[in-house]
């Protein structure tokens, strides 16, 4: 078997706007967070994060996060790429406490993950509709910042 390789494909910097909780379903607390804007850069595209996107989210009875996110990035040359990602954060239950309270944590004391696809009609970027990738984030303050790997 193969090793698993990875390279650098882009780092993600969502905004988000407040929260509507919904409350306890089913499945958990969940909540619809919106995406206002944000940024994407890496060694092949940059641009912005158009607004209209959002994270769909819940949490589980057992306190892990699972995250829905679909959005509209706009490369620096004006191509649209659809993004869409689910992923996990979980953690100690003080570590998660304080990051629903805005502060600094350490990303090394939780785990959060995330697994994109792409989907674009623009010729320069299809490698992005043929790639798997993973990334991993960390939740700051001011939103949450995710560094997205292509498997080689």
């Amino acid at each position: 078997m193969n090793e698993l390789q990875t390279r650098h494909l882009l780092t993600l910097r969502p905004a988000v706007g407040p929260a509507l909780e919904l409350g306890p379903t089913p499945r958990g607390i969940r909540r619809t967070v919106p995406v206002i804007g944000g940024s994407f850069d890496g060694p092949n595209l940059r641009g912005r994060i158009l607004p209209g996107g959002a994270d769909w989210a819940f949490t589980r009875p057992d306190g892990v996060l699972e995250l829905d996110v679909r959005l509209t990035a706009e490369t620096d040359d004006g191509a649209l790429i659809h993004v869409t990602y689910r992923g996990v954060r979980h953690g100690p239950a003080e570590v998660l406490a304080a990051i629903i309270r805005g502060e600094v944590v350490d990303p090394a004391s939780y785990y959060f993950r995330i697994v994109p696809t792409f989907e674009t009609s623009a010729p320069a970027y299809a490698y992005l509709n043929r790639l798997i990738s993973v990334g991993v984030g960390v939740r700051e303050p001011t939103g949450p910042i995710y560094t997205i790997h292509e498997v080689l």
